[in-house]
């Protein structure tokens, strides 16, 4: 495990940088890092060629940028361990990634859920290429994707042969710089997956093994038995398994994270490498088909509702899973081919059309689809989640443009909410053990060598803040706006975010892989 280690700022080695030019001097800030460097020394940091060189009394003069971080806390920029950025962050408008800038984050993990591309070198060539990106990435290589691939929607375990190509696509997805294997078993495909299948292909890719698991509350099998699931999962193939956005779904579920704890503390008692990652909301997000209706095709729904034998059925599936996730009242529509129905909740929806709720929900999911913001999630389990020492921070965001729909909050706001509200209102956990959760925590579970910490010889991604003013101004109703709050945010020694808005550098980069097996987990 981590341990912070307090050093005062005189002692600190000082390479050469006290006769070499600087690119960066940061003075006066109040340093938090967890892991081997300083913690809540005063003093300063020296920068050059994109690495700490220097840290104590360094000579300012030498620098071409000097920092005044009075009154500030410098940290290690943060790291989002499953985000949805991928997905937009080829679009030229989104390429500065100001959304993660805004809060802090120099690193997001892509291609979660089991999804993402299986040609990672093409991926990684498209995010290397138009002038660059604005964080760093790291990619996983994705099981629904690998499976898909090779067995289309087939629900049945793989041939020997299929097993094989799917393996062959995984460990080339490794090669191709691949940091472990992300697993969706709620969605199709990778719902038909049994456990041995994710144990064969998670020893292939080593590292790491993130999952959102089979299920979240009580549609299935259960989130405890889900979780077990990572657990077995992580302990037959030897890697470091993640219960990736944690949390107890639902009414029926709430209090549930009590027991979802003791699990994860029992299998890490016995030698298991497992964690959890959360988002700080009250409310998921994920399609409106995989919620009222998973495992369910738009072409089956609509041969059940054609046959009236089975449209109540359907219907009735549709009600209780509505039921599950805390109602009609509880779902909103977040993003719809209808655009007049985003922001609208599926109780007003159906008041509007005089029909049932999942009536509702069905035609919206038949005209198209859409995606939604699910509130079912209890306090109680957020704040107990959140306070396990193996529990990371994610976003579980994606970057979008103003007016596009109204989407979760989480993408413009989860890390500075929970600094916001976690940790300075409602003082749930502190900001020390928040910002280990953002940065030398997820560092070590993923092997990102010389990130998410600070210390002579550590890449320079770092990000510098007033505790007390930075704010998640992102809202269910407005979810579009940037957390505020972030005076500086250097990526590999780059300035990319300078007093509220982003400088147009784009210095992130996609990161290497050492050989999964090799990595030392925390």
């Amino acid at each position: 495990m981590f341990r912070a280690a307090v050093i005062a700022a005189a002692a600190v080695v000082v390479l050469s940088a006290q006769t070499l030019p600087l690119d960066i001097a940061i003075i006066n800030g109040r340093v938090i890092t967890a892991g081997p460097g300083i913690a809540g020394a005063t003093g300063s940091i020296g920068i050059r060629d994109g690495r700490i060189v220097g840290i104590g009394a360094i000579d300012t003069k030498t620098a071409r940028l000097v920092i005044d971080a009075a009154g500030l806390v410098v940290t290690p920029g943060f790291i989002d361990v499953h985000s949805h950025g991928l997905e937009t962050l080829a679009r030229p408008a989104l390429r500065n990634a100001d959304a993660e800038l805004a809060q802090g984050v120099t690193t997001i993990v892509g291609n979660p859920d089991g999804g993402g591309p299986i040609d990672l070198a093409k991926q990684r060539a498209t995010l290397e290429g138009d002038g660059g990106i604005g964080v760093n990435v790291a990619l996983l290589i994705g099981h629904g994707s690998v499976r898909g691939a090779v067995m289309g929607g087939a629900n049945r375990a793989p041939t020997a042969d299929e097993l094989a190509k799917m393996l062959a696509l995984v460990k080339q997805g490794v090669a191709d710089g691949a940091f472990g294997l992300s697993s969706g078993i709620f969605y199709t495909p990778g719902r038909y997956a049994k456990t041995d299948e994710l144990v064969a292909l998670a020893r292939a890719a080593g590292g790491v093994y993130t999952s959102h698991i089979r299920d979240e509350g009580n549609y299935d099998v259960g989130v405890v038995a889900s979780v077990d699931e990572v657990i077995r999962v992580a302990e037959e193939a030897h890697v470091t398994g993640i219960v990736t956005h944690m949390k107890a779904l639902g009414p029926d579920s709430w209090g549930l994270s009590k027991t979802l704890i003791a699990h994860i503390d029992a299998a890490r008692k016995r030698g298991v490498s497992v964690f959890a990652d959360q988002y700080p909301y009250e409310a998921s997000s994920t399609s409106l088909a995989a919620a009222v209706l998973p495992g369910v095709s738009a072409a089956e729904a609509r041969a059940r509702l054609a046959d009236s034998a089975k449209t109540s059925g359907l219907l009735a599936e549709a009600t209780e899973n509505i039921r599950r996730r805390g109602g009609p009242h509880s779902i909103a529509i977040a993003s719809t081919r209808n655009a007049a129905l985003n922001g609208k909740r599926i109780d007003e929806i159906a008041a509007a059309k005089g029909v049932s709720p999942a009536q509702a929900a069905i035609d919206i999911i038949l005209d198209g689809g859409a995606s939604i913001v699910s509130f079912n999630m209890s306090e109680d389990d957020i704040r107990a989640i959140m306070r396990q020492p193996w529990t990371m921070t994610s976003s579980d965001g994606a970057l979008s443009l103003p007016g596009e729909g109204v989407p979760h909050p989480r993408n413009n706001g989860a890390f500075a909410r929970k600094l916001a509200v976690y940790v300075r209102e409602r003082k749930v956990i502190t900001l020390d053990q928040a910002i280990t959760s953002m940065a030398s925590l997820p560092a070590g579970v993923f092997g990102f060598t010389d990130r998410g910490t600070i210390r002579v010889g550590a890449i320079a991604d770092i990000a510098i803040f007033d505790p007390a003013k930075i704010v998640d101004r992102a809202t269910y109703e407005n979810p579009h706006q940037l957390a505020t709050g972030m005076s500086w945010v250097i990526v590999n020694g780059k300035v990319e975010w300078k007093d509220g808005k982003g400088t147009g550098v784009r210095a992130g980069v996609v990161l290497r892989t050492q050989s999964p097996h090799t990595i030392r987990r925390p």
